[in-house]
């Protein structure tokens, strides 16, 4: 699940990054709110719980929908952070120039046993239910978008199937993220079942309502799940295709949820994906989101 410096290079896009906490951009010829940029947010009281906010010129309470990205890093100190993405939210804005973008850090599982599950679970609901209640000031609408990589995938979509309240996500973006732990611990490919059982305070067999409810898969009904997107390599090491993105498409299909599974043949976990393939996912997720969150 770690996707670090080797996306970066794929995109072959260069971040800048700034040391004010936030910045205006004055040139609003529309009229409005000017855009703005707001860094170091927090949205708890531990350092980790911290986000970075995008806001486009000229946004509203009515109009401007808004997409949360939640990085990957395998839930764990020093395997990612929101910089990690900051590519992803530069395509972002420049495909989607009318949405208030939030690119958010959750407190990151270490050893001994500092930040099992589901605290990486609760933070990102705390961070929805933030923004959420922040509307009025970011002047940004309720139509909420949540865009994963690996972890963070299933982070998102946690998220989405599982918390109906206080907002319905609109829809949700998986970059190949982990859909059923179980599976995960049972057929592990080359994560070692102990960082599993590390992270999750336990096996599935002595601990099975916690991978029960850390689950995605099992929560998608047909009054539940929302539209949802997979973007997966096919020879993927970390997140089994089939066993993982391939069986949360079966089962959205037979709930009737709206879906759509890109299989990108021959390739990994992020870190191959040449800029062709992030141009087609790109492209899949600017139709996708025009379709079910317009």
């Amino acid at each position: 699940m770690l996707i670090r410096n080797t996306v970066l290079i794929a995109f072959s896009i260069v971040m800048l990054f700034s040391c004010s906490k936030q910045t205006v951009d004055n040139n609003n010829n529309g009229g409005g709110a000017p855009a703005s940029t707001i860094l170091n947010i927090a949205y708890g009281t531990d350092a980790q719980q911290q986000m970075d906010v995008y806001l486009p010129a000229g946004r509203s309470t009515a109009s401007t929908r808004v997409i949360i990205m939640i990085h990957g890093g395998a839930w764990s100190q020093g395997l990612g952070t929101r910089a990690d993405v900051g590519v992803y939210v530069d395509t972002l804005k420049k495909r989607f120039p009318d949405y208030a973008i939030f690119n958010i850090d959750y407190r990151l599982f270490s050893l001994p046993n500092k930040n099992t599950f589901p605290t990486q679970e609760l933070d990102v609901k705390s961070a929805v239910e933030f923004i959420y209640n922040k509307r009025g000031e970011y002047l940004a609408s309720d139509k909420f978008v949540l865009v994963g990589v690996s972890a963070g995938a299933h982070l998102s979509l946690l998220q989405a199937y599982k918390y109906l309240t206080p907002v319905k996500i609109k829809a949700v973006v998986d970059f190949f993220g982990p859909t059923d732990l179980n599976d995960l611990y049972t057929n592990p490919g080359v994560i070692p079942p102990s960082n599993i059982t590390a992270i999750m305070n336990g096996t599935p067999t002595t601990n099975p309502t916690l991978y029960q409810q850390s689950s995605p898969i099992n929560f998608v009904k047909s009054t539940a799940a929302c539209p949802t997107i997979i973007l997966q390599g096919s020879a993927d090491p970390l997140v089994n295709a089939g066993r993982q993105s391939g069986a949360l498409n079966d089962k959205l299909q037979i709930a009737g949820v709206p879906r759509e599974y890109a299989l990108y043949n021959g390739k990994g976990h992020g870190d191959d994906w040449d800029s062709a393939t992030f141009f087609d996912a790109f492209n899949r997720i600017e139709a996708f989101l025009r379709l079910y969150n317009p």
